[in-house]
């Protein structure tokens, strides 16, 4: 037998291959290189000793990242305020419910017309297991947390020019895609094909393993019986007194799955960021918000849009303005800064650092996003459908439907997640649209996959990042090439600013990013403060 680094395919690659098939493990590395994911680093609450020295530090932000530094600096004795462009706190972390309105760039003012208790999180919405500061910071803060439901294998999967448009069970292509795969290397196993790549005791170990997990019969064979049946589901359920007999349903071929491109969406509940457990704060996202501004909502000052940021040796000078009535700026001052404002914005505002500082905050591109809230007169989802939280993909331009995660089989109306599209030509068209036009395309779209909409929508509200004055984008949208001329510059400390935000960490987009981004920022900050 040939040792394994002479042959053309490892032990290792084939059991690789077997996971890209189930999901692609090697997504999620791409991702994780390019900075698009990454498992958290928190190790537990930051302790910053040493004597602060009666410093003062000049917060710019109540988002997550700086209501972070805010509740760890005062804790450490530091004079902390805060300057926040909006009337709330949370930043990204944001939840709409009826009554509120809010007013995008081109001046279109919505009003969110949910019923009481129904809610749009148009910001982070999830949160996953392994994003341990924010589950840190919720239980101190006694954020309640509920699960989120991401993989639900009755959601649907749909592809306008595949099965005449009809959308299908997440469970039924993922389990005949597994099967017809299976099968497929199974009868390459036994015909002794990979003999130089594994040995006979791993041979019979995987055709066990093929079996099991392809749903295969006795002969190897993916078809329609109960074996089969058990994963992807019935034509006809078990059932109960005469005709209780169920009936296999009968396998999508392969070639059909393969040309429909249906898939590529199997990926995204094996990637490592959307893997179970995930969390959704009870109530909506902004109860995060909410928790750390009850401990430093006295330190804020709201509607204060930043239009300059001075330093010298002796301390740090910001300019502001209200944002809802600009007259003469006003002044904050302060030993030390940090500027947790997104760099779409910290672009535009005249700042003093270094060349290399400056050229990193105007190098970072922001993604575009947009997400559209449907309410509709019943949960049709679970009534006609039985589908109970989860995501349909689609490949119509509203790319994602979200089903609510709480409130089961209760009657009345619901909210669901009508669009969500990050990046790409989807999102540029649906930003250049009014909110109205929005909300109208995404229940034209969504009734191809839910003939419902039509009877039962009631209204909506819709939220295109790039047009959100306080963000005008939704995250910092790194590359590798860009990191590795700009991201080390624009973490260190210059002079006296140091910056934050999920634009400044590995997991951007997410708020353990803003969070793990604060406490390395004021970490950094607290030990130059006790060195001087």
């Amino acid at each position: 037998m040939q040792n394994q680094g002479e042959t053309g395919l490892s032990r290792r690659d084939l059991l690789s291959l077997v996971g890209a098939v189930a999901g692609s493990a090697a997504m999620y590395q791409a991702m994780t290189s390019l900075g698009f994911a990454s498992e958290s680093t928190y190790k537990g609450p930051i302790r910053l000793e040493g004597d602060a020295k009666g410093a003062s530090v000049l917060i710019l932000g109540a988002g997550l990242a700086g209501m972070t530094a805010a509740l760890e600096l005062r804790a450490a004795g530091y004079r902390v305020q805060v300057l926040e462009f909006n009337s709330r706190p949370g930043g990204r972390n944001w939840t709409l419910r009826g009554g509120d309105s809010f007013t995008e760039l081109g001046g279109a003012t919505q009003t969110c017309g949910f019923e009481q208790g129904l809610y749009l999180n148009p910001g982070p919405w999830r949160i996953p297991y392994h994003h341990r500061a924010v589950l840190d910071y919720c239980k101190r803060l006694g954020v309640t947390l509920e699960p989120f439901i991401q993989l639900n294998h009755n959601a649907l999967l749909h592809a306008s020019n595949a099965f005449g448009g009809k959308p299908q069970r997440i469970r039924e292509i993922k389990t005949d895609f597994q099967g017809h795969v299976s099968e497929l290397l199974a009868k390459v196993t036994r015909q002794s094909k990979l003999d130089e790549a594994v040995s006979v005791q791993d041979k019979e170990i995987l055709l066990q393993a093929l079996q099991s997990w392809g749903a295969l019969d006795k002969n190897y064979a993916y078809k329609a019986n109960l074996i089969s049946a058990d994963y992807r589901g019935y034509a006809r359920d078990p059932g109960g007194g005469l005709h209780a007999v169920p009936v296999a349903g009968e396998p999508i071929n392969l070639s059909d799955i393969l040309q429909s491109q249906l898939w590529r969406y199997l990926r995204n509940f094996a990637l490592h960021e959307f893997q179970t457990t995930m969390f959704e704060p009870a109530g909506g996202m902004d109860m995060i918000g909410k928790a750390f501004a009850r401990e430093v909502g006295d330190l804020i000052r709201y509607d204060a849009k930043v239009t300059r940021i001075q330093q010298g040796d002796g301390g740090v000078t910001v300019s502001y303005v209200d944002s809802k009535a600009p007259a003469a700026p006003q002044l904050a001052k302060a030993d030390w800064c940090v500027c947790t404002i997104p760099l779409s914005i910290l672009s535009q505002i005249q700042i003093d650092v270094g060349a290399r500082m400056k050229a990193a905050i105007d190098a970072v591109p922001y993604s575009s996003s947009i997400k559209i809230g449907l309410q509709f007169r019943r949960r049709f989802w679970e009534e006609d459908e039985e589908i109970y939280g989860g995501i349909s993909y689609t490949d119509l331009p509203i790319r994602q439907i979200s089903y609510p995660s709480n409130g089961y089989n209760r009657g009345g109306r619901g909210v669901l997640l009508g669009a969500y599209v990050y990046g790409g030509a989807n999102a540029y068209e649906f930003t250049s649209m009014t909110p109205a036009d929005r909300i109208a395309r995404a229940v034209e779209l969504g009734s191809r996959i839910h003939p419902q909409y039509r009877a039962e929508f009631e209204n909506g509200i819709s939220v295109a990042w790039h047009r959100v004055p306080f963000t005008l984008g939704c995250a910092g949208s790194w590359t590798e090439k860009l990191r590795e001329q700009h991201y080390d510059n624009l973490c260190q400390i210059d002079g006296r600013i140091v910056l934050a935000g999920e634009h400044a960490s590995y997991i951007p987009a997410w708020q353990e990013g803003a969070i793990l981004s604060s406490l390395d920022a004021i970490t950094r900050l607290h030990e130059r403060v006790v060195r001087t």
